[in-house]
């Protein structure tokens, strides 16, 4: 499993579903590469709610802390437009955001500006009032290049804290 994920079904290939490629596209592309794995890979998106982790229990509770005080909230997510409808129904808090950017439907993915830059046209977001949060130290360098207020997760305790240094829960 370990050999499949990290050299056929890599991280790479992963991002450009998350950019907007279909994921039949995808599947098709690495059959070609790979056509002794072909029923491992077409598994991968047929069965890929299976593998489909939990919620982070203690991120969500934050979330709702943020809600329950009317602090904004918008999300901005590198994820398949075809797999994002399956995690919207298996975690009602993805309803709680005030807006969600969705790299797959924009045909872009964090870290490039551009996505960032729809999010904040969108939404009419002023980024020097904005927290973006993110656990990709790259995502995090565009963010601040861009001018907002950032925070690194590394987990809800930390978060909490940041949070509250910034006066929102």
């Amino acid at each position: 499993m370990e050999d499949f994920l990290a050299n056929v079904t890599t991280q790479e290939w992963n991002e450009r579903q998350d950019a907007g490629r279909s994921c039949a596209q995808a599947v098709a592309e690495l059959t070609g590469r790979h056509p002794e794995r072909a029923a491992l890979i077409e598994a991968y998106y047929a069965r890929w709610e299976e593998m489909l982790g939990g919620a982070l229990t203690g991120s969500v509770a934050l979330l709702d802390a943020l809600r329950r005080r009317a602090v904004p909230c918008y999300g901005l997510t590198n994820w398949s437009r075809e797999k994002f409808p399956i995690a919207c129904e298996r975690f009602d808090f993805l309803k709680w955001f005030d807006g969600i950017v969705v790299s797959g439907e924009e045909g872009t993915a964090k870290p490039d500006p551009e996505i960032f830059h729809i999010l904040v046209e969108r939404y009419a977001l002023e980024p020097r009032k904005a927290l973006f949060i993110d656990d990709n130290p790259l995502n995090i360098e565009t963010a601040r290049s861009l001018g907002f207020q950032v925070h690194h997760f590394h987990g809800a305790p930390a978060l909490r804290t940041a949070l509250a240094g910034h006066g929102l829960i």
